[in-house]
């Protein structure tokens, strides 16, 4: 808002025949007023001797002052924007954090704003700071990181209802950052990681006791048929190969010599999909079964030998 006095204008003075009588002293005070514009945004709060005139402000558009008797207020209706700079508050945990805000303001009564306040603007910024600090001081720190809309909402509401007697009316409070020391930041990182940890293994171990259920369910469905129990070693076998194309060495454990014929379709399917090298133990019992037919074979071959070197040696 800016003050003028209609002292510094020059006043326009109507000229009068010398004929005509004496004008009266209402026509004389008309022909020395002063024409004044306003813009629409803007409102006159003109003072009469020390007095506000009657009628409240002027505006938009012309209107009139004395010369030496009136003086005027212009005051700007637009909505302003205050930054509000950066707070050093103690919060109710007593954390100290660095907080900032906007307020958005406007004057809504140009008469109350000029007769009510020296100045309102300057009284507004200042109330912005204190409320700002004093809400920040009765929150916590999570309450102060969370709730951010309703720490806003809050703040509005009172620097509205304080500033309502200046003519001022607040229209939004945003809070822009909320600065926490570094030593702080750490913690709290180190804290939610562990937290993360935590929930992470208490997933795995529910996951463990899920799975070893099934397990326990898959066996007895199992037990009724040996032969599912090889088909289930099979197809695992070649889901490794196929889903991890990494694994280039695998080894294969055959319980029963009656799966062999599974064991070698499936590593002709394996060779197919990625070259791979394949470790491929026998069971002993079979290398002992083939052992002791090669011994009686041996055996047999030497009886063989030996009858028929004794029936040339008959003859």
């Amino acid at each position: 808002m800016s003050y003028g006095s209609a002292s510094s204008i020059k006043p326009i003075v109507a000229e009068y025949d010398a004929n005509d009588k004496a004008p009266t002293f209402g026509k004389l005070l008309h022909y020395l007023s002063i024409v004044l514009v306003v813009q629409e945004y803007e409102r006159a709060v003109i003072f009469r001797l020390g007095r506000l005139l009657q009628g409240g402000a002027r505006g938009p558009g012309i209107f009139f002052i004395l010369p030496c008797i009136d003086t005027y207020a212009r005051v700007d209706l637009r909505t302003r924007t205050y930054d509000v700079p950066p707070q050093e508050v103690l919060t109710k945990d007593s954390v100290t954090v660095s907080v900032d805000a906007v307020v958005y303001y406007r004057v809504s009564n140009a008469t109350v704003s000029v007769a009510n306040v020296e100045n309102a603007h300057h009284s507004t910024r200042l109330l912005a700071q204190t409320t700002l600090r004093n809400t920040m001081g009765t929150r916590h720190l999570h309450e102060i990181l969370s709730e951010r809309q309703t720490i806003s909402g809050n703040m509005r509401v009172q620097l509205d209802e304080a500033t309502d007697a200046w003519g001022i009316k607040v229209e939004r409070v945003e809070i822009k950052d909320v600065r926490l020391p570094v030593q702080l930041q750490r913690a709290m990182a180190a804290e939610a990681e562990a937290a993360r940890e935590a929930r992470a293994k208490v997933i795995a171990a529910e996951g463990e006791q899920k799975a070893s259920r099934a397990l326990r369910e898959a066996s007895e469905v199992i037990g009724d048929s040996p032969a599912a129990l090889q088909l289930r070693y099979l197809q695992v076998m070649v889901l490794n190969v196929v889903v991890m194309p990494q694994l280039s060495i695998l080894i294969l454990f055959p319980s029963v010599l009656r799966t062999c014929a599974y064991i070698f379709q499936t590593l002709n399917t394996i060779s197919a999909e990625k070259n791979s090298t394949i470790v491929f133990p026998l069971p002993i019992d079979l290398l002992t079964y083939f052992m002791k037919t090669h011994e009686a074979a041996t055996l047999f071959g030497n009886n063989n030998q030996q009858q028929l070197s004794d029936m040339q040696s008959s003859m």
